[in-house]
C-alpha cells in the first residue's frame, strides 16, 4: 500500500504542476466564452441572441454583454428554463437535460430546478479533481491516499419526474461519481440513496468502525452533527478514536472560522481544511494552497463570470438589482470589494445572477471569498452588514465567551417609529444574552465603518441566545435537513416572523 500511496501523490504533483503553470486569467475567460458560445449558438437561446453573430465579432466579450440581458433564476426560469423542464430539447443549452438540482439556497422559497447538463457534471468532476491535486502542495503523507473518502449530502435517491430525474446536487453528484473515486467512496451508494436523513446517519454511525476514512466532504455543520452521532453510538471521546488516519477535511456552503472551535472538539488534533464553492449551478472555486484565506476561481472548466460592484448604485437595500449595469470581467477586478456575481455556464444559465457576492483576496492568483448574499445584507439605515462581517462578530464572541456557535440568524424589527436588528444565536453552553450582545456590537462596529457610523440611527441589537436544537427543529420542519441546506443568516418580513413565533413556541415546548 505504500508503493500505491506514492504512486498516487507523484500522480497529483504531476496533476498540480501542469494546474500552476502561467497562464493569463483573461484569456482563460474569454477561451470559456468563446466555447460557450459555439457550443450554445444552435439552441433557442442562442439563436434568440445572435450567439453566431457574437463569435464573429472582434470585441467579442462586449457583444455578449450587451445583447445577453442579466437574469435571475425566476427570470430564467420563467423565460426559458421551464421549457427544459417540460421535456424540450435544446433550449438554453444543447440536448435534453436529464438531471434538475433542487435548491431554494437560504431563501426558504420553494424549490428551485436548476438543470445539471452532461457538460455540467463533467465540469464538476475535473473540478473535484483539481481540488484533489492540490492536496500535493499541502503537508500529507502518500499513505492518506489509500483511505476512504466519507462524503457526507443529501439522498441520492432521486426523484423521477417524466423525463428528468430531480434532487439534491450531492445526490445527483453520488449517482456520478467518477471511476476513479469509487473504490474510495463512502458511505456507498446503498446508504446514500436513504431519504430520511435521521436513517442515513444512524446507519453511517454503525458501521463507521469498518471504514478506514481520510477523507471528510460536505458541509461542516452536518460534518459536525454526523461524527456527534458516531461518538454518542459507539461511546467515544474523538473522532480519532474510531478513524485514526483521517488527516483532510474538504467542506463548503458556510463560513467554517465560526465552526471551527466546535468542530475541533470532536478530534484528537487539527485537520487540514480545504475549502470549497460548489453550487447547484456550478464548481466555481477551491482552495489550492495552505494558510490561503482565499479559493481560487475555476476560470476555464465551464463558466464565464462576470462581477457587479456590490453597492447602493446597483442594488436596493433588499439585494434587488436596479436596472441594467454594466459589469466587469476578471481583468477589471478589485481587490477588497464586494461584487455580485454573475455566471454563464454549461449548463445554460446565461449572465445569471447566483445570488452570492465576492470579494478578491489576491487578484493575481485570482483567489476570492463569498462575502454574503445579495440578498442577505442586513441594512435598515445604510450600515450593509454583509455575511462576513457578521461571522467575524459570531467568532468573536465565541473566543472571548468561550462557546460553541453552530448556527445564527438575524433580521430588522420594528419598534415604534425605528428599526433594530434582532439576532438569535444557537451556543453551547447558553451564554448571557447581554454579555454577547455587547461582544458583537463592538466587534461589528470595527469591521464595518458604515455599521459603525450608522449605528446611532438604530435602537440597537437585541440577542437571543437559544439551544442549537431549536435551528435544527426548524430545518426538520422544512424538510431541509443535510444535504446542501443552509440556515439563512438573515430573514426579512413573513418569514422573519414565522421563525420568531417558532422560537417562541420551542421555548415553551421546552419550558
Amino acid at each position: 500500500m505504500p508503493l500505491l500511496g506514492n504512486l498516487i501523490k507523484r500522480f497529483l504533483s504531476v496533476g498540480e504542476y501542469l494546474e500552476q503553470r502561467p497562464v493569463d486569467p483573461v484569456q482563460m475567460q474569454h477561451q470559456t466564452l468563446r466555447r460557450l458560445l459555439a457550443r450554445a449558438q444552435h439552441t433557442a437561446f442562442g439563436q434568440y441572441y445572435n450567439f453566431r453573430d457574437m463569435l464573429k465579432s472582434p470585441r467579442m466579450v462586449q457583444a455578449f454583454t450587451e445583447r445577453a440581458p442579466l437574469f435571475d433564476y425566476d427570470t430564467m426560469y420563467e423565460r426559458w428554463w421551464h421549457m427544459s423542464l417540460n421535456g424540450v430539447e435544446n433550449v438554453s443549452w444543447r440536448g435534453r437535460v436529464k438531471y434538475f438540482a433542487l435548491s431554494s439556497g437560504t431563501s426558504g422559497a420553494p424549490s428551485k430546478h436548476i438543470p445539471v447538463t452532461e457538460e455540467m457534471t463533467r465540469a464538476m468532476q475535473r473540478a473535484a479533481l483539481k481540488t484533489f491535486f492540490a492536496l500535493a502542495n499541502f503537508d500529507v503523507g502518500p499513505d492518506l491516499f489509500t483511505k476512504s473518502m466519507l462524503m457526507l449530502g443529501g439522498s441520492s435517491e432521486l426523484e423521477q419526474q417524466g423525463g428528468y430525474f430531480r434532487g439534491d446536487l450531492s445526490g445527483i453528484n453520488a449517482n456520478n461519481v467518477p471511476f476513479w473515486l469509487r473504490p474510495y467512496y463512502k458511505p456507498g451508494t446503498e446508504i446514500a440513496a436513504i431519504n430520511s436523513w435521521d436513517k442515513r446517519i444512524t446507519e453511517i454511525a454503525r458501521l463507521a468502525p469498518e471504514w478506514d476514512i481520510g477523507f471528510l466532504v460536505g458541509i461542516p455543520s452536518w460534518l459536525q452533527l454526523m461524527m456527534e452521532r458516531i461518538l454518542e453510538h459507539h461511546q467515544l471521546d474523538n473522532i480519532h478514536q474510531i478513524w485514526p488516519n483521517l488527516q483532510v477535511c474538504v467542506h463548503g456552503g458556510i463560513a467554517f472560522e465560526p465552526l471551527k472551535k466546535g468542530f475541533e472538539k470532536l478530534l484528537a488534533h487539527p485537520l487540514i481544511y480545504m475549502d470549497t464553492y460548489l453550487a447547484s449551478e456550478g464548481f466555481i472555486s477551491y482552495q489550492d494552497r495552505p494558510g490561503a484565506r482565499g479559493m481560487r476561481l475555476l476560470l476555464q472548466n465551464g463558466i464565464f463570470m462576470e462581477f457587479i460592484p456590490f453597492n447602493s448604485a446597483n442594488f436596493d437595500e433588499e439585494g434587488h438589482l436596479k436596472g441594467s449595469p454594466s459589469t466587469l470581467t476578471i481583468e477589471d477586478v478589485e481587490e477588497g470589494v464586494d461584487y455580485a456575481l454573475a455566471i454563464s455556464t454549461c449548463a445554460g444559465a446565461w449572465r445569471y445572477l447566483i445570488g452570492d457576492t465576492v470579494r478578491f483576496t489576491d487578484k493575481s492568483r485570482s483567489e476570492i471569498i463569498i462575502s454574503g448574499r445579495t440578498k442577505h445584507f442586513l441594512s435598515i439605515c445604510g450600515e450593509h452588514l454583509s455575511v462576513d462581517n457578521m461571522n467575524q462578530g459570531i467568532q468573536a464572541v465565541e473566543e472571548q465567551l468561550g462557546l460553541n456557535i453552530r448556527e445564527f440568524t438575524a433580521g430588522p424589527v420594528e419598534e415604534g417609529p425605528f428599526f433594530a436588528h434582532q439576532w438569535y444565536i444557537g451556543c453551547e453552553p447558553l451564554a448571557d444574552s447581554q454579555a454577547v450582545c455587547g461582544i458583537l456590537d463592538q466587534r461589528l462596529k470595527e469591521v464595518n465603518d458604515d455599521y459603525r457610523t450608522e449605528r446611532a440611527a438604530l435602537l440597537g441589537i437585541r440577542v437571543k441566545t437559544i439551544p442549537i436544537d431549536v435551528f435544527y427543529q426548524w430545518q426538520q420542519a422544512k424538510g431541509k435537513m443535510g444535504g446542501q441546506n443552509k440556515f439563512p443568516r438573515v430573514m426579512r418580513g413573513a418569514q422573519f416572523r414565522e421563525w420568531e413565533t417558532f422560537v417562541e413556541q420551542a421555548r415553551k415546548g421546552n419550558g
